[in-house]
């Protein structure tokens, strides 16, 4: 995978401070995966903020890890999953119903499918789905960021897919 970006600016001695240059070059992605996670652009934002805001208060110790952006994205999970459970420790009805409001954005149609397809998956695969499909990590890179093993990653993966498959009407021999 090279680098990152923001590891380059900084050994290139560029005017960004070396948490200026992470933030440039991780905050768009950070918010797409959180966009596909939670199926909520403004929910992903709200994320995306305060997961950076952690690291910065910390960048001092995570600045120097061998994977900040791992820790960023464990981080935006670690708070997708509380913001969870605070939405359902507050409800006395399921969380989410099949009835879902039509997208009137210009988003193509596809798009809108896989996200409704996406809402369908278990939060661990949709995890999985959005890190190693979306973000193009490795199951390696994968594991670290959700705390289990690459083998656990692939399987979540596998049974993703699969689920994704039968969500939008495709056969499993494709």
């Amino acid at each position: 995978m090279g680098e990152p970006a923001w590891v380059r600016d900084a050994s290139v001695g560029t005017a960004l401070a070396p948490f200026e240059a992470f933030f440039d070059a991780e905050y768009a992605r950070l918010c797409e995966a959180l966009v596909l996670l939670t199926s909520d652009p403004f929910d992903a934002e709200d994320l995306a903020q305060e997961a950076m805001t952690r690291v910065l208060e910390r960048w001092d110790r995570v600045g120097s890890m061998d994977s900040p952006t791992g820790y960023l994205f464990r981080t935006a999970m670690n708070l997708n999953r509380n913001r969870v459970r605070k939405m359902f420790a507050r409800a006395r009805r399921p969380f989410h119903d099949d009835a879902t409001a039509p997208d009137h954005g210009s988003i193509v149609s596809d798009q809108h499918d896989v996200r409704l397809a996406l809402a369908k998956v278990s939060r661990a695969e949709r995890e999985a789905l959005v890190l190693i499909d979306w973000l193009q990590m490795d199951a390696g890179e994968a594991a670290v960021v959700l705390g289990i093993s690459a083998g656990a990653v692939r399987v979540r993966l596998h049974r993703g897919r699969a689920a994704l498959r039968r969500h939008l009407g495709e056969n499993d021999d494709e």
